[in-house]
């Protein structure tokens, strides 16, 4: 039969190895718990000993992740996020605006078209910076050649 802290270096390569799957940090953070038991079992710490080292270690290095810059993802709104909406970034050609709102083709449709704050009327060609509800959000298109 194997030692009894074999149990503790076994979850930890587990977790190790799940944790290169996942690629988020968290099951690296209970491994890290599971570690902090094995060495307490090499140090002869009884088995009641071990499991809440285990849980208070995972616990404190998964609340420690979460409050560093690597636990907090940053997530756009859907409605200027291009990874949500694939229309963002696209050209399209404005061929007159009135009080800076236009009608314009836009994929074989008419689409409600509105000027972002700040943007000029002359460009004449224009890049989708966001979706409100049916209207599309646009400003000046940077690459010239685009139509």
């Amino acid at each position: 039969m194997a030692p009894a802290g074999l149990f503790w270096w076994v979850g930890a390569g587990v977790l190790i190895v799940l944790e290169l799957m996942s690629g988020t940090f968290y099951l690296l953070m209970i491994a890290l718990g599971f570690i902090a038991a094995a060495l307490a079992r090499l140090a002869g710490a009884n088995v009641d000993v071990q499991f809440v080292l285990a849980a208070l270690v995972a616990l404190a290095a998964v609340l420690l992740l979460r409050r560093s810059r690597f636990g907090r993802k940053t997530r756009k709104a859907a409605a200027i996020n291009p990874d949500v909406n694939l229309d963002i970034g696209q050209t399209l050609a404005v061929p007159a605006w009135r009080d800076r709102k236009a009608r314009a083709n836009y994929r074989g449709a008419a689409w409600d078209v509105e000027l972002a704050p700040g943007e000029p009327e002359d460009a004449r060609v224009y890049e989708i910076s966001a979706l409100d509800g049916s209207r599309l959000i646009v400003v000046a298109s940077k690459r010239a050649g685009d139509n």
